[in-house]
């Protein structure tokens, strides 16, 4: 199955976040990772969904988004007209004698040494899922005590923007 990242304008209102997560399950869609956030304008979240799935199954739900009252505008991101970003927090068991290794696998990947203490290292980096993965996989044999990831945000690349639609062709949709 595709991974498919849907980018979505909602009003910034109780109740919002349930509906459109109510969407995706009552079509089948297993959601891999959702954001949300205040955009610009403090009435207006973003949410980037990242969700597994078939084409046509996706085409359908992007259009039922749509007609949801609180969505403002819906729009699936093409992987390569996009750019892709994640945040993780990870805690990993560092003695004394660990900790060089792990603050050199840390700085390979670009990331940050945010916390230290006699036994542990936490690191925080940000980068695309597979850069995430890959410095996972290189902490493992430390000791992965705890992770935290903030899911997948996406805008797309160049001037091309999802943005709230003008007042006049607000009206004409609703009128």
């Amino acid at each position: 199955m595709k991974q498919h990242v849907v980018s979505a304008l909602v009003e910034n209102r109780a109740g919002t976040l349930s509906r459109v997560s109510g969407l995706f399950s009552r079509r089948g869609f297993n959601i891999d990772s959702l954001t949300v956030g205040e955009t610009v304008d403090a009435s207006v979240s973003r949410m980037t969904i990242a969700v597994s799935g078939d084409d046509a199954a996706l085409e359908q739900i992007v259009k039922q988004l749509e007609k949801l009252v609180d969505v403002i505008a819906v729009r699936e991101l093409d992987a390569s007209s996009c750019i892709r970003r994640e945040i993780m927090l990870v805690k990993i068991g560092a003695g004394e004698e660990t900790r060089p290794a792990v603050i050199e696998i840390a700085g390979i990947f670009r990331s940050r040494v945010i916390d230290v203490s006699p036994s542990t290292i936490t690191i925080e980096a940000t980068g695309n899922m597979e850069k995430l993965n890959g410095l996972l996989l290189l902490l493992q044999p430390y000791g992965v005590l705890e992770l935290a990831r903030t899911g997948l945000v996406a805008l797309e690349r160049g001037s091309r923007v999802l943005s709230v639609p003008p007042p006049s062709e607000l009206l004409h949709i609703t009128g």
